[in-house]
């Protein structure tokens, strides 16, 4: 697929170079932090240094103080209490944390994930029947619950009361809950909006501290959970999310609880002796590892099976049960893998039969058989072959649900809100969203989406894009460039690797095709001197012939640590490659 090249604005020249003087690097380097509104010595210190003082003060959300109050309240009245989260890995993390951290206090608490398929997303009547029959009287929410305004109301009709901690975009209406926790509100001043569910929960957990008399310090046991959710729930890592991220990596690479650990293991990942009685993993966990690895594996019980094997495995503090829960899911991510992949082939079959599908702005597609629990990740293979707006549907209880994916700078949550007469129910964020309609009202908002998405997106959106940092010799490629460049993880969205463009390389004579399609070579300037640097481009090997003569190319590329039986070089992760004719093709 073509793909545009975008580079970033340079920073400011004088602020970059004030800064690049100020912190002894190269301005190549300080200009990557000036464009990610770094300026000076000491936001650079705090990007550099993340500590846990730089978290925000969590009464700085609104109802924080309500909903600490509340919670309070149950503790000292012996109240049941249920915690209630969403079926996804960011719902089963933030359940985990507070159903972990309320436990010490109460003894009657027990946790809720509803039925993917009996009960849908978000708060389920089911469950507060579940909570009115086992004499519950209060049900936290957590990663759900900003649109459950009648739901709501009929819990207070039967004596429950909610604390809700969501994440996502409220409808017209705020629940009438004891507290509404959720950075999103039109009407909370809190100073970062981008919280994970579980991060959401962790700020509750947080402002209990200061109420129950807990040092602060206790807390930093839970940040593997709240990474976790930061990386599978694709939040921005910035601001205090990045805060947490680095401690939560820490937390993983250093000292994980057995649930994580186990699921480390059956992905590939082992323990290896470093030293007496000392065990590392035997390479560096990042941000990737627990969105491709952990993420899929804990999201597969609830796709499958039982979100709440996902609770029992983070909750555990038995390795060997750890394992055997571990065991199981990573059997259900298999079967889960099976049917997304069947159910994609299906899908593009679907679009290559029907010209005016293949062609359109959009892509809506329903089948009655895909499994609901894939759909989401069968909506975001849709997007990467053809890159445009996505809607997968498949039918549970009477309805047509489904999930949707998006591509750069469309708002899908605003498409779906144009929609919404024609909706049982929608909800989610710019770039992913769920809802769910009438069998009858299919045609009517395939229609409707379609003109929507025509109306608001263009054919420069529609190509993807590859944003560039800045332009990159390569022999100014060093052991210290590198050593600084990597104090910029942990890496995500609003905080990506840096990409670099270097023009008119050659291989160095080396160039081959391993596994599937894949590019391994040798990267030189051709006109410039320097040490020859491995290169690896995935899913490119088209390119081998023209590169294999010696034909000069321009690439785009990551810089990252390869390492193989424990040892590390440099390796340029290449992202796209062009020659000299399409690069003024995009001019």
């Amino acid at each position: 697929m073509q793909k545009r090249w975008v580079i970033k604005e340079p920073g400011d020249k004088e602020r970059v170079k004030e800064l690049a003087q100020s912190l002894n690097i190269a301005e190549n380097l300080s200009n990557l932090l000036v464009q990610r509104g770094i300026n000076t010595f000491d936001e650079a210190r705090s990007y550099f240094r993340p500590a846990l003082s730089h978290l925000h003060d969590p009464f700085l959300m609104k109802d924080m103080d309500k909903a600490v109050e509340r919670v309070q309240k149950a503790i000292s009245q012996k109240e049941k209490v249920l915690i209630y989260g969403d079926y996804d890995v960011d719902g089963t993390t933030a359940v985990t944390l507070l159903y972990t951290f309320l436990h010490q206090y109460i003894d009657d608490i027990g946790y809720y994930v509803p039925d993917r398929y009996a009960e849908g997303y978000g708060v389920s009547y089911q469950g507060i029947d579940f909570a009115i029959e086992n004499g519950f009287s209060l049900i936290i929410v957590l990663d759900c619950g900003i649109k459950a305004v009648d739901k709501i109301i009929y819990a207070k009709e039967h004596g429950v009361d909610f604390i809700i901690c969501d994440h996502h975009r409220p409808g017209a209406s705020i629940p009438d809950a004891c507290a509404v926790l959720d950075p999103k509100r039109t009407d909370c001043s809190y100073p970062f909006k981008e919280l994970s569910g579980c991060g959401v929960g962790f700020k509750l957990v947080q402002g209990l501290t200061s109420a129950l008399n807990v040092p602060f310090e206790s807390l930093v046991q839970y940040l593997d959970l709240v990474v976790v959710s930061i990386a599978a729930d694709i939040v921005p890592i910035t601001d205090e999310n990045r805060v947490l991220a680095y401690f939560g990596l820490k937390l993983i690479n250093n000292n994980p609880r057995p649930g994580i650990e186990s699921v480390l293991r059956y992905s590939g990942i082992n323990k290896i002796t470093s030293g007496i009685d000392e065990f590392n993993f035997n390479r560096e966990i990042s941000i990737n590892d627990l969105v491709f690895l952990v993420g899929p594996r804990i999201n597969a019980a609830g796709r499958i099976e039982d979100a709440k094997n996902s609770v029992k495995l983070l909750v555990t503090s038995e390795m060997e049960y750890a394992n055997q829960l571990a065991e199981q899911i990573n059997d259900l991510n298999i079967e889960r893998k099976s049917l997304d992949l069947s159910a994609t082939q299906e899908a593009l079959q679907v679009i290559n039969d029907d010209k005016v599908l293949k062609h359109a702005k959009s892509t809506v597609v329903y089948a009655p058989n895909w499994h609901k629990g894939v759909i989401g990740i069968v909506a975001s293979r849709l997007t990467e072959v053809y890159y445009r707006p996505t809607v997968v549907l498949t039918q549970a209880n009477g309805l047509l649900t489904g999930s949707v994916r998006s591509i750069k700078d469309f708002d899908v949550y605003d498409a779906l809100d144009h929609c919404s007469d024609l909706l049982e129910h929608f909800g989610g964020h710019k770039y992913a969203a769920g809802l769910s309609l009438k069998p009858e009202n299919f045609q009517s908002f395939h229609d409707k989406f379609e003109k929507y998405v025509s109306n608001h997106i263009n054919e420069k959106m529609m190509i993807p894009e590859i944003e560039i940092d800045s332009r990159l010799y390569l022999k100014d490629v060093n052991s210290k460039f590198v050593r600084i460049l990597k104090q910029f993880s942990p890496f995500g969205p609003g905080n990506l690797n840096p990409i670099f463009e270097t023009d008119d390389v050659i291989d160095t004579g080396r160039a081959k095709i391993v596994g599937k399609n894949h590019l391994k070579f040798e990267a030189v300037h051709l006109d410039v001197s320097g040490f020859p640097f491995s290169a690896i481009a995935f899913q490119l090997g088209d390119h081998f012939p023209r590169i294999s003569k010696g034909q000069p190319f321009n690439i785009v590329f990551h810089i990252e640590e390869n390492e193989w039986n424990g040892v590390k070089s440099l390796q340029l992760n290449i992202k796209d490659i062009k020659f000299k004719e399409e690069m003024e093709e995009d001019l």
